[in-house]
């Protein structure tokens, strides 16, 4: 556990706060609060749930959308599975099996996934807002750098 005394005064209500917080939510790399945030920080995820906000998607419908979305490479159909399966483990995804011949796989957002997507579009919206102020702080940044 963490000890207040070891960081400076000014700094030790604050971390006293983080620090219970963390406690109640959880600080192993698994928990929620860690795990979720390592998943939206992630290459492809954001995306993903912003993709399927529009709606279901059908697997190779899905992985073309985010190919042509994306200015980074294709993601995989390997890539796009595990991601699809982590989202769906959590409760944000839902993946519907028809009992056609041969089967078909779609993937919709449910209740718990839509409030994840929109918060995650604020964030977007706040990093769109600030993006010249972004731009100007890592040009700023690079400049002093050697």
């Amino acid at each position: 556990m963490i000890d207040p005394d070891d960081f400076p005064q000014h700094l030790r209500s604050g971390l006293s706060t983080l620090a219970t917080d963390m406690a109640q939510h959880g600080t192993r790399r698994v928990d929620p609060p860690r795990e979720v945030m390592a998943m939206l920080g992630d290459r492809w995820t954001s995306l993903v749930l912003q993709v399927l906000v529009i709606g279901e998607w059908r697997h190779a419908d899905l992985k073309r959308a985010l190919s042509a979305l994306s200015e980074e490479q294709a993601i995989s159909q390997r890539v796009l599975t595990l991601k699809l399966r982590a989202l769906e483990r959590d409760g944000f995804v839902a993946r519907h099996i028809t009992t056609d011949v041969p089967p078909r796989v779609s993937y919709r957002l449910t209740a718990l996934g839509l409030e994840l997507a929109r918060e995650g579009r604020q964030m977007i919206d706040w990093v769109n807002a600030r993006s010249e102020a972004i731009i100007t702080a890592r040009a700023s940044f690079d400049q002093r750098e050697p």
